[in-house]
């Protein structure tokens, strides 16, 4: 089964960048993930910030388009989510997750979710 180990996140203060990072290993050699980042503010519900698709296609959601960026490097199977220019609201634990991956013949499969452990993210204002 494929496992989720993040790394990154940190304190900075408003305006300021962080990285997050989210290997992947594990998992099938037939499987491209759809891996999701999300995250939640203390006394919030978790809420989806961005994704990105077995076939490269990257969405976000939109209080975050501008600022951050989903990107993977498939030399080490580790996801990357470039977050700038954060605000105070955005502090909180951020969650890599996957529950879905493409296999080489072009179908989808899905299980149940696995999730990296978790990132804090702090920011003063």
């Amino acid at each position: 089964q494929v496992q989720l180990v993040q790394s990154g996140g940190g304190s900075v203060q408003a305006g300021g960048s962080l990285r997050l990072s989210c290997a992947a290993s594990g998992g099938s050699t037939r499987c491209t993930y759809d891996i999701w980042w999300y995250r939640q503010a203390p006394g919030k519900e978790r809420e989806s910030v961005s994704r990105l698709d077995s076939d490269g296609k990257s969405t976000y959601a939109e209080s975050v388009k501008g600022r951050f960026t989903i990107s993977k490097d498939n030399a080490t199977n580790t996801l990357y989510l470039q977050m700038n220019s954060l605000e105070p609201e955005e502090t909180g634990m951020y969650y890599c997750e996957t529950h879905r991956c493409r296999l080489t013949s072009g179908s989808y499969y899905s299980f149940v979710s696995r999730w990296g452990q978790g990132a804090q993210v702090t920011v003063s204002s």
